[in-house]
């Protein structure tokens, strides 16, 4: 292998790029039109347009790939993740372009790249398998039969793909219909392919997946595994290991389940196997479905529907452990594991277990792609210490993906033994709705897990992305979070906490008015002590809330940096000056705090990234001094449903005349390869419908107009 074409983009690409070129590999960067200026087409020895924008026209082109590799005398692919990396057709297709494949077989991305070929695979050998439908008829009436056969609550999954796309959770039989063509419609524009399956939902489980490695000459080993249970939309945000759940006898158990399907499946090169692992509230936890008896120390292997045991923690209190289970309780849970899906594939979270192990596995895939053979057993594997990974994503804390501009990146120091950070930015990055929305992982490595926990945390208060909003500070508010430091964070974890966290970011007095200060010198000169005086008159709102009072700040600099400040009457001593780096020191009544405001595209607005001694905050502020007229707002904005983001309208269920209920589905918008539906915000008669499907929409369009009700102010 001489020269090796990464087939992806962003960080992953970047990440590719680092370890072939440390082994001595030439790279070939390919690229979208929407990348020409992306650091990974930079950084590789060389790189091919592929044309288009949308992944599409681009990265989902398998003849646009060929075409690349010939011109550039590459003479094997990486898939990375994402976009073709499970796609058994694409990897055929490079074998027989004479090319060596990063990648395990074609015949083995067909078993298990599909969760339910995946599913027969695991019962043919012994790995536990939730009961459900996973069968060839698609039709409604047989997957409403198969409900009522299975329970509820379950879930719907598309077949082919990953990354949470295609997946509702479904607690009725009302829900379901809706649930079947919300998952379809975004696994057909996600993956090409809109099968799906459903099976039974467990409610308070862990998602835990186990690392394998194999190689062409019949060995198979596993790594560890990782916990991921802190997920939003069904997609990871936190990833750790080894898991706080996971026992040495569990883990072992784990491992050989996952072992035995990628050997099943004739494996080579990296793959992860995700499990469930059952808590003791969980309904299914108490018995088989309805009309179904749970086998002695086995599982139904009938195509339909199958039930698995796993021997992890043992039963839950009154229940008999199945024939053949174990007891692998850990930390007093009892449970059991049943499988996910298998991917095919490298993980985005594969920094978590390089980190424990010492390993590169971006080398290890390539050296098993050139017939090497895996130069550790499973008895030589250690995992050391503890790993924790962070995805830091371009959305607000409601979870809602956002595009623009990088205005300022500012990344944190992590040069010191035990911490990462991969990824694809730099100030001027524009993050597109074509892709998704992460921009980056932070990692961090320490001998225990609390220590983990603090460095990362840290790590996030001192990272600076400005431009648009992330969940930087969010996710700094999880690893501080109680419930997630005591190890007992599961699936739910975000819904159940997710109002707490998000009122632990809300600022405060004191941090508005740092803030108020930050806007007020933003663009001032570095050197603060100016001969004369410095007066200015912020009104500030919060950009994104409506409602927000307007206040205002008076600002009057007194001389050598010292500042006046008066709020609402009251007067406060503050002195600002600038940090070498460019931020803002301000000591306010007393406390040292820092911050960066960074002006918007919009006129006005401004975002404000501090922290101090009440806590790190980050604040989107609209500056009402600078704001047109024209945007007050007022009764007609309150008539009014606009885009929060860019993206395809891919479904208008809204028509003129229709009287609509405040929280009615009224449209659909395809964005950073997942779709959002777009609610009624109030009781109403719609007066327009301004947009169409297939319409790219810019934030702020406006979508659906709502008559005015009679006798109200127009």
């Amino acid at each position: 292998m001489n020269r090796l074409l990464i087939a992806n983009r962003g960080e992953i690409a970047r990440r590719i790029v680092r370890t072939a070129q440390r082994m001595g590999i030439a790279t070939v960067a390919v690229y979208s039109d929407a990348d020409r200026d992306a650091l990974h087409v930079r950084e590789a020895t060389t790189a091919v347009a592929l044309g288009g924008t949308a992944s599409a026209d681009s990265y989902l082109r398998v003849d646009k790939l060929i075409a690349a590799a010939r011109a550039s005398g590459a003479d094997a692919v990486h898939p990375g993740y994402g976009f073709l990396s499970e796609n058994a057709h694409f990897a055929q297709a490079v074998i027989d372009a004479g090319l060596i494949w990063v990648g395990p077989p074609p015949a083995a991305i067909h078993a298990l790249g599909s969760k339910s070929a995946a599913k027969a695979l695991a019962l043919r050998q012994g790995v536990p398998v939730l009961p459900g439908y996973f069968g060839a008829d698609q039709s409604d009436a047989t997957f409403a039969a198969e409900a009522q056969r299975i329970g509820f609550p379950l879930m719907v999954k598309a077949v082919a793909g990953g990354g949470g796309r295609g997946m509702r959770l479904v607690h009725s039989a009302e829900q379901l219909l809706p649930a079947l063509r919300s998952a379809r419609s975004e696994a057909l524009s996600g993956f090409g392919r809109g099968d799906l399956l459903i099976e039974r939902a467990l409610l308070a489980p862990r998602h835990v997946e186990v690392q394998v490695f194999a190689d062409a000459h019949g060995h198979c080993i596993h790594l560890g595994e990782r916990d991921c249970s802190v997920q939003r939309r069904h997609q990871k945000i936190i990833e750790e290991s080894p898991s706080p759940a996971v026992s040495p006898a569990l883990r072992a158990e784990l491992g050989r389940c996952a072992v035995a399907l990628a050997q099943g499946a004739g494996y080579v090169g990296a793959g992860t196997v995700e499990f469930l692992l059952e808590g003791a509230q969980d309904r299914f936890a108490a018995g088989p479905p309805q009309g179904e008896t749970a086998p002695s120390g086995g599982s139904d292997p009938r195509s339909g529907g199958a039930w698995g045991h796993g021997f992890a923690a043992g039963p839950p209190q009154g229940e008999t452990a199945p024939s053949g289970g174990s007891d692998l309780r850990s930390g007093g849970a009892w449970g059991r594991f049943f499988l996910m899906e298998m991917n095919t594939r490298l993980q985005v979270e594969h920094p978590v277990t390089e980190m424990l192990t010492g390993l590169d596995l971006v080398e290890w895939q390539i050296r098993v792609a050139r017939g090497e053979p895996l130069p550790l057993t499973q008895d030589q594997v250690r995992l050391n210490g503890h790993a924790i990974e962070v995805r830091l994503c371009a959305e607000d804390e409601q979870f809602t993906p956002h595009t623009g501009r990088v205005a300022h990146f500012s990344e944190p120091d992590v040069r010191g033994p035990g911490l990462r950070f991969d990824h694809a930015l730099a100030t001027g990055t524009e993050v597109s709705p074509h892709y998704d929305a992460m921009l980056g992982k932070l990692i961090a490595h320490a001998p225990t897990r609390s220590e983990a926990m603090d460095r990362l945390a840290q790590v996030l208060d001192h990272t600076q992305v400005l431009g648009l909003p992330t969940n930087r500070a969010f996710l700094a508010a999880c690893l501080r979070h109680p419930v997630f430091r005591a190890g007992e964070a599961t699936i739910p974890f975000l819904a159940e906490q997710g109002d707490a966290l998000r009122a632990g970011l809300r600022a405060t007095a004191a941090a508005e008015c740092v803030a108020a200060l930050a806007i007020a010198f933003a663009e001032r000169l570095p050197a603060m002590a100016l001969p004369s005086p410095f007066a200015r008159s912020v009104r500030l709102c919060g950009a994104l809330q409506t409602g927000d009072p307007v206040w205002v700040a008076s600002v009057r600099e007194t001389g050598q940096g010292a500042v006046v400040l008066a709020v609402d009457g009251l007067t406060h001593a503050a002195s600002v000056s600038a940090d070498a780096d460019g931020q803002r020191r301000i000591v306010f009544d007393g406390s040292v705090w820092r911050a960066r405001a960074q002006r918007l595209a919009l006129p006005g607005h401004w975002q404000v990234q501090l922290s101090g001694p009440e806590g790190g905050f980050e604040l989107q502020r609209e500056d009402r001094s600078f704001a047109p007229r024209e945007r007050a707002g007022g009764a007609a904005a309150a008539r009014e449903l606009r885009a929060p983001f860019n993206g395809k309208l891919v479904a208008v269920h809204a028509a003129l005349g229709q009287a609509v209920q405040r929280g009615a589905a009224l449209l659909v918008i395809e964005s950073m390869k997942l779709e959002h539906t777009l609610t009624a915000p109030r009781d109403g008669v719609i007066e327009s419908v301004d947009v169409s499907v297939g319409q790219q929409l810019a934030p702020g369009q406006r979508l659906v107009t709502f008559a005015v009700e009679a006798g109200a102010a127009a």
